[in-house]
């Protein structure tokens, strides 16, 4: 049997950015878990995290991108670098199975342990299984609404909710 699971979203728009998570851990057929808490704030309030993947490489993964963020003086850029050479480099953190969202009010990063940062262009972006729905939603409301940051995420994980088995309602979201 297989793990499977989440749903993570993250829209940028008008100075505000918003994080959502499902809450639904999933092994094989079976749901385990229905409120897992996947998306929070770190760095004092001033980043949002949520991550795809093995609860505790990624609470491993959150930190170090934590310390990665203080050595680097709270850049997020640079920090998100960092951690990703030093995931794909370092012969135990290779084996780490999660994938990370990381934003703040400008930025917004997926990093994964392949090396890989990816900033999208549109300030959007998901992770997981349910992320080609949420993502598609999110932007088809971003690029036809004005709706704001939060409303976009809330509608576009119910819609990911109701198309993706691994995804639930159980949506938790945290707002900078």
């Amino acid at each position: 049997m297989q793990w499977h699971g989440t749903t993570i979203l993250v829209v940028s728009r008008n100075g505000k950015t918003v994080m959502a998570g499902d809450g639904q851990v999933t092994y094989g057929n079976i749901v385990l878990k229905h409120g897992a808490k996947k998306v929070r704030k770190i760095a004092d309030g001033q980043v949002l995290a949520g991550f795809a993947g093995s609860v505790a490489d990624a609470m491993a993964l959150f930190d170090r991108f934590e310390a990665k963020l203080r050595e680097w003086g709270g850049n997020l850029t640079k920090a998100a670098v960092e951690l990703a050479k030093d995931w794909r480099m370092d012969r135990v953190l290779r084996r780490l199975e999660a994938m990370l969202i990381v934003a703040d009010r400008n930025n917004v990063f997926i990093i994964s342990g392949t090396g890989e940062v990816i900033q999208p262009d549109d300030n959007v972006a998901a992770i997981g299984s349910g992320a080609p729905y949420a993502l598609a939603a999110a932007r088809a409301l971003l690029r036809n609404t004005d709706l704001d940051a939060r409303t976009i995420v809330e509608k576009s994980m119910e819609i990911a909710s109701e198309m993706c088995i691994y995804t639930n309602k159980n949506i938790i979201i945290e707002e900078l």
